[in-house]
């Protein structure tokens, strides 16, 4: 069961400068797992030391934020797209 994941560019020095991977797993905990498992160091980019999602990272399936499903517990089926997205900071000054 593979679905496709999308690396924004700040993390894509931990799969080669691809902007997405293949990676397997029912739930995006798996996913993590097999990401890190081919892509090392890149998990520790993304989740805190407990394995939740860092809070200025949004992780979506199909478009939808898993913070509004399951979190790490959300399903994931073949096909499927996540993407990752760093959060943005900053905003205008006067």
């Amino acid at each position: 069961m593979a679905a496709r994941v999308r690396i924004p560019t700040p993390l894509r020095k931990y799969t080669g400068g691809k902007d997405a991977v293949s990676a397997e797993g029912t739930t995006i905990a798996a996913i993590l797992d097999d990401l890190e498992k081919n892509c090392p160091g890149l998990r520790e980019r993304i989740c805190e030391a407990d394995g939740s999602i860092r809070r200025f990272v949004n992780l979506y399936v199909n478009g939808d934020d898993i913070r509004f499903l399951d979190n790490t517990g959300s399903p994931v089926k073949d096909g499927d797209e996540i993407s990752i997205v760093p959060a943005i900071a900053g905003g205008a000054s006067a």
